[in-house]
């Protein structure tokens, strides 16, 4: 799970299913177009979902929110929340609120994140929609690539959405993405990175993977094309240790703050 956007202030199973298998129906991709690329592999990355600053010397690539603009001269990552709705939004998405047997929204309790309702093909067109404008704005503003975060929210839905859900859902987005020249990431979720072909993902952005002593599970799928982001030092010393000669690796405080705001921290390999 992403951490807050503290500076921006912004930050399957079918219906009624209960499982939780990263099994899905197969679901033909089309192919991504010869102009999108992932981001390069071994590169100096930074992680700027909570407020953009200069990246330093070195850094190659770059995730910032969608409401920022790109990082000059370097390959840009464009953060969207695309699973869950953003603190206190849930009514600006009406009835794709995921709400459980009592009609309350499903909370996603570390971040006061209301879930979206991913269980239909109509409810996932539509959650689609919104999200493509915000991808659309990306393409314009000359981001190289999207990462729709919260993709394992299914794990925190207690049974009300599945893993085939969000693949369903996946599929959407990155198909939309790559019509526009975007290369799509996969965030997290490494239980389902072995069928990032067929979801149409491109590369992976890796929350913690050292910390979890598993970022071979998204090297086994994308090879090289993972990007990792640590938020203490022991964890970055076990990615670095591991994965720091063939992977993007960087350590970030949890609120992703800004350089100059109080509790930054950026640490590299």
């Amino acid at each position: 799970m992403r951490p807050l956007l503290v500076a921006l202030g912004l930050t399957a199973a079918v219906a009624g299913g209960t499982a939780c298998s990263p099994a899905g129906p197969p679901a033909a991709v089309p192919p991504a177009p010869s102009v999108v690329s992932p981001p390069p592999v071994r590169a100096g990355f930074d992680y700027q979902i909570g407020g953009a600053y200069p990246p330093a010397d070195g850094v190659e690539v770059v995730s910032r929110d969608h409401a920022a603009a790109p990082a000059a001269g370097r390959y840009t990552i464009c953060y969207v929340n695309a699973f869950q709705a953003q603190p206190g939004a849930e009514g600006e998405w009406g009835d794709l609120v995921l709400r459980d047997a009592n009609g309350e929204p499903v909370i996603d309790e570390d971040w006061d994140e209301a879930l979206l309702d991913l269980r239909t093909p109509d409810k996932r067109e539509r959650v689609a929609a919104k999200v493509g404008a915000w991808v659309d704005d990306c393409a314009a503003r000359g981001f190289r690539a999207v990462e729709p975060d919260n993709y394992d929210s299914y794990t925190r839905s207690h049974g009300l959405l599945s893993a085939a859900d969000a693949q369903a859902f996946v599929r959407l987005l990155s198909a939309h993405a790559h019509e526009k020249g975007l290369a799509v990431g996969q965030k997290n979720a490494s239980e389902l990175a072995g069928r990032r072909q067929e979801n149409g993902l491109d590369f992976a952005v890796a929350e913690e993977c050292g910390e979890q002593e598993n970022c071979d599970e998204y090297t086994a799928a994308f090879g090289a094309h993972v990007v990792v982001v640590e938020y203490t030092d022991e964890g970055l010393a076990t990615a670095c240790a591991r994965w720091g000669g063939s992977l993007g690796i960087v350590r970030r405080d949890r609120d992703v703050v800004p350089a100059g705001a109080p509790g930054y921290v950026r640490r590299t390999c």
